[in-house]
């Protein structure tokens, strides 16, 4: 494990010691009232660590409590890690953002578009445009979620064996197949609707790169890194590390998900580019400060710094934000503040957030309750993990944000 640990004076980078205590104290009232099993918090500023702490348990039913080298389930903090795999493909000139998915997966050549009727019954008409690269990673292709419960088109997705998992036997091209036969949710473009297009992403690096995407995923990003504890699946030696998955029961307490979780200790066949990574805490905040490194970390360099820019800015058209561009979503997001980049939320209104925060700080979360930000204003980066679904439970972002923003006093 990458060691992980505190290495600078809050004092000398801008925080207030005693305020930063206050994010310990709010964060300990959720696990004292049942409603978390346990979290990690980490705040750095400038690549050092200045805040680190745990509480909780990892597994309450075993006793367990949550340490530095605990394993946690990534889910959709994957989304970052493979946008960031497709960019590096197109620094190399190997894809075009403006490229067709169908150039790497044929299926997308003739999608159709939901334009009516119910789930067993839909019209359709072609879709007007192209799925694009760009369409893949900024959420705008028309694809979608099972689990959204908000349109025929996630029915379908369902009644075709894609929940919150996807039909036994299925590899990640047979998955993307079936997604291409289904159809999109509106005009590739249109609006943004959060989507398993970051796996369909995953699929085109791939087909790119000659690699599987753990392959790819592994020398590439993780490897470099120095991510060494990150992967699709924990290993059975590092097995006792993983953290139990929750879920969030009707009086509000955390209650045991034993299925669904033990999906993560097993080699799978399908590799989700959109949420199938499991690590640990010094792993992600590795990912996190080579983003505020603009795409280097210690001496190692992933994408050009115009390119994290890139990647970093509001790419919705018009400047549109999330409330009046993009679907509803589960999770807290204040869309109104919010636009999207190509594999992050962005801030655009630190004022819409309604509580503190920066112009242009890009940030995704994962299903379970975990969430990363990185504030380039104030260089900044947070990186908070537990294991509690679904996202949105507790408003964990706002909060966080505001403690973190309090505590700067220079």
């Amino acid at each position: 494990m990458t060691e992980f640990g505190v290495d600078a004076e809050a004092a000398e980078l801008g925080f207030d010691p005693e305020r930063l205590t206050r994010i310990d104290t709010r964060l300990k009232a959720w696990v004292d009232a049942g409603q978390l099993p346990g979290w990690l918090v980490a705040v750095g500023r400038a690549g050092r660590t200045v805040h680190l702490s745990t509480y909780g348990h990892r597994d309450v039913e075993a006793g367990a409590p949550v340490g530095v080298d605990t394993l946690w389930r990534l889910y959709s903090m994957t989304k970052p890690v493979t946008s960031v795999a497709a960019m590096m493909l197109y620094e190399e000139g190997r894809l075009a953002l403006t490229d067709p998915v169908s150039d790497y997966i044929p299926a997308f050549a003739e999608v159709q578009v939901f334009d009516g009727g119910n789930a067993t019954r839909p019209r359709t008409v072609p879709a007007a445009e192209p799925v694009t690269v760009w369409h893949l990673l900024t959420h705008t292709a028309g694809l979608t979620y099972g689990f959204h419960r908000a349109h025929p088109v996630d029915e379908m997705y369902r009644a075709a064996g894609f929940e919150w998992a996807h039909p036994k036997g299925f590899d990640l091209a047979d998955s993307c197949e079936a997604w291409a036969r289904i159809p999109l949710l509106f005009q590739p473009g249109a609006e943004w609707n959060y989507s398993v297009a970051t796996d369909v992403l995953g699929r085109v690096v791939e087909v790119v790169s000659g690699m599987r995407l753990d392959d790819f995923l592994r020398t590439r990003i993780l490897q470099p890194l120095g991510m060494h504890e990150t992967d699709f699946h924990v290993p059975e030696d590092r097995a006792e590390r993983l953290a139990t998955l929750y879920g969030a029961g009707p009086d509000g307490r955390a209650q045991l998900l034993p299925g669904m979780g033990r999906v993560a200790n097993r080699p799978p066949h399908h590799l989700s580019g959109g949420g199938g990574l499991v690590g640990t805490a010094a792993d992600y905040d590795r990912f996190t400060r080579m983003l505020l490194g603009r795409g280097q970390l210690d001496g190692v360099r992933l994408l050009g710094s115009r390119t994290v820019d890139y990647m970093a800015r509001n790419h919705l058209p018009g400047g549109a934000d999330l409330g009046s561009f993009g679907r509803p979503l589960f999770a807290e997001a204040s869309p109104e503040a919010h636009g999207f980049g190509l594999g992050f939320s962005v801030v655009q209104d630190p004022a819409a957030l309604r509580g503190l925060g920066s112009a242009g700080e890009f940030a995704w979360g994962g299903a379970a309750s975990t969430l990363f930000w990185v504030d380039p204003v104030e260089e900044i980066t947070v990186l908070f993990l537990t294991q509690l679904l679904p996202a949105g439970t507790l408003p964990l972002r706002s909060v966080l944000r505001g403690l973190v923003q309090q505590a700067l006093v220079d």
